[in-house]
């Protein structure tokens, strides 16, 4: 049953296997409601695969994933409420080449959600203004930068009204000068009350917006810990390597 007072998401015992290799090792998360948590780790530690296993796009073999009190299953019902409660910002933007930035911010709210399409295209115009790029809302993805396009999924993913949003290392892909305007888009959804996930090397933007940072290493959480404790006195010699590394 959903309740205030349970987590928004709780992940239990996940585990997930490519051939031999452990992606996810029985992982627990709990995460509540407007909380916002910043995953890191060494490549291949698990953090994309955590929260592609979260969205539904990679399937647990083991373990559960519960998001307002609802089970995860891989039942078509089971993945279209959950395409309508999580939304989910990638590393490449995955936009539709060939439709306008409006027209990738429509399609979803008016297939899955039923909207017509003057309510879909206003709060379209409302979320492309919140990222502050409204006025780029006709033209084609590709006559876009990098971080606008970024941008532009942010908004694509907040049509839905998505009860958490999971970012996948959102500027991974971006040039060094992009990367601040999507991070500032980031921070400012999460003074507004958002519930995030974000796997990101980006500490600056984990010290100053994340309530929880979460380290991963070979398939296992490994520490999780306020901001602060987390970077000031990380208690595990990975931790610390992983970060002596990551900031100096």
């Amino acid at each position: 049953m959903s309740g205030s007072a349970a987590p928004l998401l709780s992940v239990r015992n996940a585990s997930k296997q490519f051939g031999t290799f452990k992606a996810l090792d029985g992982v627990n998360l709990s995460v509540e409601r407007g909380q916002r948590i910043v995953v890191c780790g060494p490549s291949g530690s698990g953090k994309s695969t955590l929260i592609r296993c979260i969205n539904g796009l990679e399937t647990l073999q083991g373990g559960t994933v519960v998001i307002d009190g609802v089970a995860l299953s891989q039942d078509r019902a089971s993945l279209i409420r959950l395409r309508r409660d999580v939304g989910m910002v990638f590393q490449h933007f995955n936009l539709f080449p060939h439709l306008s930035v409006l027209e990738n911010c429509v399609l979803a709210p008016m297939k899955v959600r039923g909207e017509n399409r003057p309510e879909a295209e206003a709060r379209a115009m409302e979320f492309l203004a919140k990222v502050h790029i409204a006025e780029q809302a006709h033209k084609l993805p590709a006559q876009l930068s990098g971080g606008q396009q970024q941008r532009v999924a942010i908004a694509r993913a907040l049509c839905m009204r998505p009860k958490i949003m999971l970012f996948d290392e959102p500027t991974s892909s971006l040039d060094p000068e992009m990367v601040g305007e999507v991070l500032d888009t980031m921070v400012a959804l999460a003074l507004d009350g958002m519930t995030m996930i974000v796997v990101t090397h980006e500490m600056g933007f984990a010290r100053q917006v994340a309530d929880q940072v979460v380290f991963m290493d070979r398939g296992e959480i490994i520490e999780e810990a306020a901001p602060a404790d987390f970077f000031a006195n990380p208690t595990h010699e990975r931790t610390r390597n992983f970060l002596g590394r990551l900031l100096h």
